[in-house]
């Protein structure tokens, strides 16, 4: 391909929104441009990348055994009705009604439309193992699209299902998608983690997620210094914290006057107090049960901790005539003494059962309480009260008796033990050896296409663009022709460009009339990850120059030779990505 044909708009500035610098990188060298708020049009540089990343995690899922299908974008909302899932995913589906009325929602994910394919297909356990996939968009209405593709209301995912007849298939080809996927990423050239994680609203018994690690990123990775554990934030578990012991007797409680005083900070600022000391009850709904979460004033409640912690039934905060028919006070003033009998379940924090006095809501509008005592002043014990894990994990805490250290990352895949939530509510039955209807046992295995991209950008780069890894580079060899008009010079890269399309390079030409201090700052802007330069200097002493993107030196290497090593430097660098 030659330059001078390609629509490559590099700019020097780029719009005050771009966050980070991956999301810069990829407006400045002309990978992506935004259209509306979390949606964004793939140039030709950006679009040949993710085609390569989409080589690799066909070639990769093909190998480990799934199947490729299409299934629609647009799906009947009664499907995620069946689910429960139109409730859990809320604001976040695109929804609307076609002209007949009926619902239909943009898929964010395909769990629904998959199962309903197989409830109509498998009727044998002789038909099992199976899984199917599809690379196509989805569409999330994300309340703050950020960071680019990273958090963008469309994108395009891989979304693999697999339907097996028993828990152990399940392993299976559960094992098979996460041994792929660490092929993929490897190939992709992307330095990953995986952890253990919440299975959120895709529901399921186990979860692994791989995360870049990145200042930028979304996500927080969790983990001890000797790699014995590893969470996102969302699972990552602590260790109780030890009782606390008070030096003197506590006196009963005390109810204090705290007047249009309802947060956390205005209360202890009023009360001279600090967040570790108070104690923070939150009034959550599921379905028909209240729930009463406790958890320290300087922590904050898990909803994924929470959720596991109530059976896995979905919860949400209550609405307000809820929390005032439960506490007998205005949204702020709750507290845990004396509501056990008004509420389904309370689950209580362990950093809270370990305190030894704390300072909480009096059920009573414009009202505190000191010197509250856990388990003299509110039970720790009970036939609806639970003492449990329920908040997320801060620096300082324990697990395992290691320090939890943190940092950032950005998600790029997730592989579900899905068991069998979807296929009862969905009838993907089967009939097993003896002729018993069961339900399919389902894994569910999904790659964010973009954030690979993105990721790269984020994480290989320098203070002049972009550093490509040659599997997902959109050229793997740029050969620069400084001085385009002159005749000898332009007809020695060409020649070179020439033998290198001859010989299945995936090169581009940088022809155009350009002085060669504007083409050097395109090409490592860009980051193809060799570069070939052609001058007057180097054409007359009989040379061209070689540089790898990576690399601050150069090499001088005769022409006749030039295409032989340009070669050998690309499958050196292929050979590096290789599982």
């Amino acid at each position: 391909m030659r330059y001078s044909r390609m629509f490559i708009p590099t700019v020097k500035e780029v719009p005050s929104d771009a966050e980070t610098v991956g999301h810069r990188l990829m407006i400045r060298a002309a990978l992506i441009r935004k259209v509306a708020s979390g949606t964004y049009t793939y140039l030709p540089l950006g679009w040949r990348s993710l085609l390569k990343i989409i080589a690799i995690v066909r070639e990769e899922i093909n190998k480990a055994g799934a199947q490729e299908i299409l299934v629609p974008s647009m799906q009947p909302l009664e499907l995620w009705d069946k689910t429960g899932r139109s409730t859990d995913y809320g604001p976040t589906i695109f929804r609307f009604n076609d002209r007949h009325g009926r619902g239909n929602v943009l898929g964010p994910t395909a769990e629904e439309v998959f199962t309903s394919l197989a409830a109509g297909e498998i009727k044998s356990y002789k038909q099992m193992p199976i899984n199917l996939y599809q690379i196509s968009p989805k569409f999330r209405d994300e309340f703050r699209p950020r960071f680019g593709p990273v958090r963008s209301r469309e994108f395009i995912m891989k979304d693999a299902y697999s339907f097996d007849a028993t828990p152990e298939g399940l392993d299976e080809s559960y094992k098979a998608m996460y041994d792929a996927y660490c092929r993929i990423f490897k190939r992709c050239g992307l330095d990953y983690v995986i952890v253990e994680a919440e299975s959120g609203e895709m529901g399921g018994s186990g979860s692994h997620q791989f995360t870049i690690p990145c200042e930028s990123g979304e996500d927080t990775i969790v983990y001890t210094e000797d790699g014995f554990y590893a969470a996102n934030l969302e699972r990552a578990a602590v260790d109780p914290l030890p009782k606390e012991k008070s030096s003197a007797e506590i006196p009963a409680m005390q109810e204090v006057h705290t007047p249009n005083i309802g947060t956390i900070e205005a209360v202890c600022a009023f009360l001279k107090t600090e967040p570790k000391d108070m104690v923070k009850t939150l009034i959550y709904a599921a379905g028909d049960e209240v729930i009463a979460a406790v958890v320290r004033g300087d922590h904050d409640l898990n909803p994924e901790k929470l959720t596991q912690a109530v059976g896995g039934k979905h919860s949400e905060l209550a609405d307000e005539p809820t929390i005032q028919k439960v506490t007998g006070a205005k949204v702020g003033f709750a507290g845990p003494m004396g509501i056990a009998g008004k509420i389904s379940k309370m689950i209580i924090d362990h950093a809270v059962a370990a305190m030894a006095v704390g300072v909480t809501g009096a059920n009573k509008t414009d009202y505190h309480v000191r010197n509250v005592v856990p388990g003299r002043d509110f039970p720790l014990d009970g036939e609806n009260i639970t003492i449990a894990d329920i908040r997320y994990a801060v620096e300082g805490d324990m697990y395992n008796g290691k320090k939890l250290l943190f940092k950032k990352g950005i998600e790029v895949g997730q592989v579900f033990k899905l068991g069998t939530k979807y296929s009862e509510k969905l009838g993907a039955k089967f009939l097993d050896e003896e002729g018993v209807e069961k339900p399919c046992i389902m894994g569910c295995y999904g790659i964010g296409i973009n954030r690979i991209l993105a990721s790269a950008t984020e994480t290989r780069n320098d203070k002049n663009g972009i550093i490509w890894p040659i599997s997902i580079a959109p050229f793997e060899v740029l050969v620069t022709c400084v001085n385009q008009d002159d005749e000898e010079v332009a007809k020695t890269a060409e020649h070179i460009y020439q033998q290198l399309l001859a010989k299945g390079v995936d090169v581009l030409l940088d022809d155009r009339i350009l002085r060669g201090g504007v083409k050097f700052k395109d090409a490592d802007l860009i980051g193809i990850p060799v570069r070939v330069t052609i001058g007057r200097k180097s054409v007359a002493e009989g040379n061209v120059e070689l540089k790898l993107r990576s690399e601050s030196e150069s090499q001088k290497v005769p022409v006749e030779k030039a295409t032989g090593k340009v070669i050998e430097l690309v499958n050196s660098l292929k050979e590096q990505l290789m599982v």
